[in-house]
């Protein structure tokens, strides 16, 4: 696949953000010129920032300005939200961007979409970018319907697409399901069996990825499953999540159908205890890009 090595100029959504606190950074280290976008002017950014929240209003003509790369970020994840919001952030507003940077010259459009549009999973297989069934959740169905958007505007047009599919993304400070269990570990959660399996994604290197696809992009349309190529357990996360209290390994455990109970009032069950593999396979071969951090590493840095 062709590739051209170019400096870019930048617009990120999402910028304060869990994956945009660590992107925006890189990106000006690499060399880009970042204009970053958030809900609210946070002054941590990096670069020129703008405060446009766009579930309620678009972003300014002039913000595209000479960008020549998307990256959009921003979006509701948390699964108790309104699913008129759903639509309105995470469809509505991605495709009206879209729009926008395809009219204003945008040469790469970057959508970091999430696993959970391919819907849920019908066994334990590792899971390649066509395996999908349908969306069994609003979020989900609304990072689908965006995907589906996007892939008919780079038919439109000539402006490069690429959708990324993030498995669960980890950093050294444990956030949502992860930050659950943590909480059960802290409260006595017994160790569970060795049992499920789950990919992930380190932030650093997903933060690498984005860097790599904007001095490097590719051409056409992509859509791509981003993880670290590991298959990680119930009882793996929980003994990291551990490690990264200077704890040894628990010497309890119960038995899978009480640890479930006991998850159960975590919110984490079916979270983290079931099975959700997938394939990056393609994603490698086609950028040469390759992880390098593994769950116990990146849960190690904390201060």
């Amino acid at each position: 696949m062709p590739h051209s090595i170019v400096t870019r100029k930048c617009l990120v959504t999402g910028a304060t953000g869990f994956v945009g606190r660590e992107l925006c950074p890189a990106l000006v280290a690499a060399g880009a010129d970042v204009v970053a976008v958030s809900r609210t002017a946070n002054p941590s950014a990096v670069g020129q920032m703008l405060a446009v929240d766009l579930a309620e209003q678009p972003l300014p003509e002039q913000a595209l300005e000479d960008v020549a790369t998307v990256i959009h970020l921003a979006g509701v994840a948390h699964q108790k939200a309104d699913a008129s919001l759903y639509t309105r952030l995470n469809l509505d507003a991605t495709l009206a961007l879209a729009r926008s940077a395809q009219a204003a010259g945008v040469r790469h459009f970057i959508f970091v979409s999430s696993v959970k549009a391919m819907g849920p999973a019908s066994d334990d297989h590792a899971r390649s970018e066509a395996d999908v069934t349908p969306t069994d959740d609003a979020y989900g169905h609304s990072k689908w319907r965006a995907e589906e958007g996007l892939r008919d505007l780079a038919r439109e047009g000539d402006m490069a697409v690429t959708i990324l599919r993030p498995a669960l993304v980890y950093g050294a400070q444990p956030k949502g399901n992860l930050a659950l269990l943590d909480r059960g570990i802290s409260m006595g959660l017994p160790r569970p069996p060795e049992a499920g399996g789950r990919s992930m994604i380190g932030l650093p290197d997903l933060a690498v990825l984005l860097v790599k696809l904007v001095f490097h992009p590719p051409q056409g349309c992509h859509t791509w499953i981003v993880c670290d190529g590991q298959r990680y357990s119930s009882r793996t996360v929980y003994d990291a999540l551990r490690a990264r209290r200077g704890l040894g390994l628990a010497r309890s455990w119960l038995p899978a159908w009480m640890w479930r109970s006991a998850a159960s009032v975590l919110g984490v069950r079916d979270k983290l205890f079931g099975s959700e593999y997938y394939d990056n396979g393609a994603l490698v071969a086609a950028l040469g890009w390759a992880p390098t951090v593994s769950l116990a590493e990146v849960l190690g840095e904390r201060d």
